[in-house]
Order: C-alpha cells, then structure tokens, then sequence
C-alpha cells in the first residue's frame, strides 16, 4: 500500500474467506472476495440452480427512530414511504436537485415488536456511499428523526432456487416470507432481521445479523447441501442477467430515475396528482421526465457475434453517430451470450433496434431487448 491508498476494511467475515480460499480485491473501501476456487461460472451457476451465499457487510444498514420518520424520508425520496405496511419493503433512491440519483437503497418498516431493534425504518444502503447517505440523512432530517448507524450488524445474502428449502430448516417462520417481506428470526442462535429478497433475480433472503455471530450462521448455511460460497464476481453477472442496476455504473447522479427505467418505483402517491406529490430533490426534473421528456433510457443490448462488450464501450448508430456508451457488459454464463446496458435516446431504444458497439476498432451489431435477460424467479 502507498501512503495515498489506505488499507481496505474488512468485514467481519474476512478470515472465514480466507479459510475457504476466496481471491480477496478492493472493493467499496473493503477487501472483499470476487471468487473462490470453483470460479466465477460455476459460482453463478451454483445460485441460478441451487443456493449460493454471499457476504454483503460492507453494505451500510441504518435506523431512522421516530414517529415523524416516514414523512421525513419522504422529503429525500420520491417514493411512497408513509402508506409502507409494517413488515414490508421497498425499492427507493436519494434524488439530487437536478433529478439525479444520490445513492439507491432498500427500506422495510419493522412491526411493533421489531422497532427497539431495527427502528421505525430499517434501510440498507451501498457501501461505496454509506458515509455520503449517512450525512444526507442527519443533515437533512436528523431533526426530525434519530438516525442511527448500526456497525455491529453483518450482512448475509442467500440465493437461489433452493434458498426457500435451506431456510425451512433453519426457521420455518422466516421461509413463510413473500418476496420484499421481512422480520426478525432467529437463525443459528442469532436474532436476525430476515427479508426475502435480493440482487440475482432469483428467490432469497438477506439476513442482517449480529457481526459477533455472522461466522457461525455463514457456517451453518454452508453446511447445507444446497449451498456454496459465491463472491463479487458472480454477484455482478447474475445482477446483469437480471437487468439491476449498479450504483456508479448504471445509475448515478447524471442519470434521472426516469431515464434508468425505475419509474416503477415511483408510486402514484408521489405523482403528480398524487395526495403527498413532489416535495423531494429533482421533482420538478423527475415529474418533467415521467411526462415524456427524459433524453434518454436504459435498455438492454444483446449481442449479435460473440464478443464481450464491456463497461465505457461507445454505442453508436448505422452511420457512426455516437448516441451512448455501455453502463454494464459481460458474456453472460445463464443466457450464454454478450449482454449489456446502455443508455440511448428514445428513438434508438425501441425493441429490436440495432446499433453498434465499438470494440478495438471494430463495430460490433448489437440489439435492444427488453429487460431482464434472464425472468426473475421471485417467491411472491
């Protein structure tokens, strides 16, 4: 290490991943595992046909305590965040004044018997921008709501098909969740908060979990005979192949929520018409985008000869004219060809539209398609 790079944090499962062989990179500030000596293929094979487990602690989980808490997260996300039910979750984004995304994250109202623990809202955040969120969220409402970093807790995510059936075992409870549910289990001994989702498109839980008992639930998992380690590499071609969205690749603060295709997650609430409309950063921008006026779109590509199209790859049309580049590219082990994501002008990011993407000087034809490449297998 050089004076000018500090030393990566490590989660508290760093020596475990060195027990099981994973090749450790920088990652977000940590040293994190991007594979394990059955290599990425068969790592992102391992959770599209079975059960694979991933350690995401450096990801930023984060309290907010406080009966005015809803409405205040409401003031940073254009998300419906009061009429959330307790024990659910959902899908929201920090949005800048220019309509730009600040960071994405996960959010879950706890029950009753779950907020001396987790808070009146329990979010998970990136960990490239969990110092950057956590700012955001004292200075702008921290008046109005305690928010309460939670260092102490890890971050487990088990996924696959065969998720449902491990997890029968350790709890039934928590295998009774549908997909974007949660609550506190215990599992292995450990009081967990349990929710069914995740980032590979398939079934799963991410399990938050005392960082003091993290080792001993990652082992009881792997004693399953369904499970096996993955690491970052496989966590980035499944969430491809599902057609998610990585923060400072696909979305960031150039980019509208409306122009990365997550209008979805904007509820009619927070439209305008809508009872509680506007009232957070870029609304303005964002309302003007959902009536027509985005510049551009995130699609899909896919490629027609078999090369690789990575990240920065120029996009251009028929007669050369550059129209974008590639946010996200691999050769994609499920649907065993090249993918990607762009972002195109409307008129260039219809279905079944072709354009080119330019790799060592040549231009290679490639076609929207509709996301994802590959279904989710959701348990709703």
């Amino acid at each position: 290490m050089t004076a000018s790079t500090p030393t990566p944090l490590h989660t508290p499962l760093h020596d475990f991943h060195l027990r099981l062989g994973a090749r450790m990179v920088p990652f977000a500030g940590y040293a994190m595992p991007v594979q394990y000596p059955a290599g990425l293929i068969a790592e992102h094979r391992q959770c599209r046909e079975s059960a694979a487990l991933f350690d995401v602690s450096h990801m930023g989980q984060i309290r907010l305590v406080g009966a005015d808490a809803a409405l205040a997260l409401e003031t940073l996300v254009p998300v419906d965040v009061a009429g959330l039910a307790e024990g659910r979750q959902r899908y929201a984004f920090f949005t800048d004044a220019a309509g730009g995304i600040l960071d994405d994250l996960m959010l879950v109202r706890p029950d009753a018997a779950a907020r001396a623990e987790f808070g009146d809202l329990f979010l998970i955040v990136n960990a490239g921008c969990k110092r950057e969120d956590l700012a955001h969220l004292v200075t702008q409402i921290g008046h109005r709501c305690a928010v309460v970093e939670m260092p102490e807790r890890a971050l487990l995510a088990l996924q696959g098909p065969r998720a449902g059936a491990v997890m029968r075992r350790l709890n039934p409870g928590a295998a009774a969740l549908v997909f974007m549910s949660g609550g506190v289990f215990e599992l292995a001994g450990a009081r967990c908060f349990v929710t069914r989702s995740g980032y590979t498109g398939e079934d799963g839980f991410e399990i938050s979990v005392p960082a003091t008992q993290v080792v001993a639930l990652a082992q009881a998992l792997l004693d399953q005979p369904e499970v096996a380690p993955a690491g970052l590499g496989a966590r980035d071609t499944l969430r491809l192949e599902a057609g998610l969205c990585l923060y400072g690749s696909d979305i960031d603060r150039t980019t509208s929520p409306v122009e990365a295709g997550l209008s979805w997650a904007i509820q009619k609430v927070r439209r305008p018409g809508g009872a509680r409309a506007g009232g957070y950063p870029g609304a303005a921008v964002i309302e003007s985008h959902l009536a027509g006026a985005a510049p551009s779109k995130r699609v899909g590509l896919v490629g027609l000869e078999r090369v690789p199209v990575r990240p920065g790859a120029v996009i251009v049309d028929a007669q050369g004219r550059q129209l974008g580049h590639v946010t996200s590219g691999t050769l994609a082990p499920t649907v065993d060809r090249p993918i990607a994501m762009a972002y195109l002008p409307p008129d260039h990011a219809q279905p079944e539209h072709e354009v080119y993407a330019e790799v060592r000087g040549k231009r290679l034809p490639m076609r929207v398609t509709p996301l994802p490449f590959n279904p989710h297998r959701y348990q709703r």
